[in-house]
């Protein structure tokens, strides 16, 4: 008999992707994070990014990178339990639960890793995890990951999530309820008040992610739960350090007991390396500017501006509802999103094509910056109106 080679599964699954339209490969962007992208050498308005304040590429925060980098070098060269703690990780723990309004913080390589590692070790094969039916991909995957029964409710539903809460809460020891607070592939917010009131309710404990938040909603940038008036309420928040701080890495914000638990039993913050002083050093800088500046003001602006123009000149496009910068034009399916994608970029835009599985529907997300100037946001208006009026027609 014929020995099979046991990798050809991996081509056929890969034909199968690309025939539904949702083979995905990268695109290197040649230039300094900004409101324009070089890609391939063509310069384009970039409405793809989720450094919604512009500190990627702030000079302040790359300066302070730089300065961490000559000092304690490019690595944090092991764990924090090891050799891989630095007194900046310190101060960025402090900065972060400051922001927050917690008691502490802890800082881990990734935001997807904090939501692995905290979900995994609250719960376990006992307990109960109730979720958002569109959360994201990392807590959904650290909901596997703890093999606690996983309970779906849907989207931002309230009474779905009580009565799942109802029919399930009293058969587990432990029940996590988890969600996102902005969702980063709708741009809409959960309604966490009446989250809150549900986890007190039926004694549940509350992971919310502000990954999308942090930043940008709130009075001080804290986040949504800054935003509802929440803070110093029994939640768990966790986030991420890539998005409006402009870094890179994740944290957990709560009381002393959870960071100090975390510490002891969070396996993906144990055995991992310590984040590099320079993405460290970068978020500190990141959230002192964010204190201290209204850059987030400008940035609602932006967002007004543009919702403002597209219902004047574009009524009838459909976009997904959205209370943040993160802003979706739904489609009917992969291959149009592909070709709209294609066309905005031929109009000097980019602006990604999301499609199946990362999304139920396929659509064209576009994330607003502070640093986006009103030209910028008609230019893509402007294309929008051209696009889709083309589509129309045909």
């Amino acid at each position: 008999m014929k020995e099979l080679n046991p990798y050809t599964w991996i081509d056929r699954s890969l034909a199968t992707i690309k025939q539904a339209n949702w083979y995905r490969s990268t695109q290197a962007i040649e230039s300094l994070p900004g409101t324009e992208a070089t890609i391939d050498g063509q310069v384009l308005l970039n409405f793809g990014s989720n450094d919604y304040l512009g500190l990627a590429g702030d000079e302040r925060v790359i300066r302070a990178a730089m300065t961490a980098t000559q000092q304690f070098g490019t690595g944090a060269t092991g764990s924090r339990l090891t050799s891989g703690h630095k007194q900046l990780h310190t101060d960025l723990e402090l900065a972060i639960a400051s922001l927050k309004g917690t008691e502490a913080a802890l800082v881990f390589s990734s935001g997807y890793l904090a939501n692995l590692g905290t979900i995994a070790a609250l719960v376990g094969k006992k307990d109960a995890i109730v979720s958002d039916r569109l959360n994201h991909s990392s807590l959904q995957n650290g909901a596997r990951l703890s093999g606690a029964k996983i309970i779906e409710y849907n989207h931002c539903d309230i009474d779905a999530l009580r009565q799942q809460l109802e029919l399930h809460r009293a058969n587990y020891r432990r029940c996590l309820i988890i969600t996102d607070t902005v969702f980063s592939m709708d741009g809409d917010i959960c309604p966490l008040p009446a989250i809150l009131d549900l986890a007190s309710e039926y004694h549940a404990m509350l992971l919310v992610d502000e990954a999308h938040a942090t930043g940008i909603f709130g009075q001080t940038g804290a986040g949504i739960v800054e935003h509802y008036h929440c803070v110093g309420q029994p939640a768990i928040e966790i986030g991420t350090l890539s998005k409006a701080i402009g870094s890179l890495g994740g944290y957990v914000a709560g009381s002393h007991s959870l960071i100090d638990f975390l510490k002891n039993r969070c396996a993906s913050w144990i055995y991992t390396t310590g984040l590099s002083p320079a993405d460290t050093a970068a978020a500190i800088a990141a959230i002192e500017i964010i204190t201290t500046t209204s850059q987030r003001q400008q940035l609602w602006e932006n967002v007004a501006y543009f919702k403002q123009s597209i219902a004047a000149r574009l009524p009838d496009l459909h976009l997904i509802p959205s209370a943040s910068p993160i802003i979706c034009i739904e489609l009917p399916d992969a291959q149009t999103a592909l070709a709209i994608g294609s066309q905005l970029r031929q109009a000097g835009i980019f602006a990604p094509a999301i499609r199946p599985p990362t999304v139920p529907t396929s659509r064209i997300r576009i994330s607003l910056m502070a640093t986006h100037q009103q030209l910028q946001l008609d230019r893509l208006v402007t294309a929008l109106g051209t696009i889709f009026s083309k589509t129309k027609s045909s």
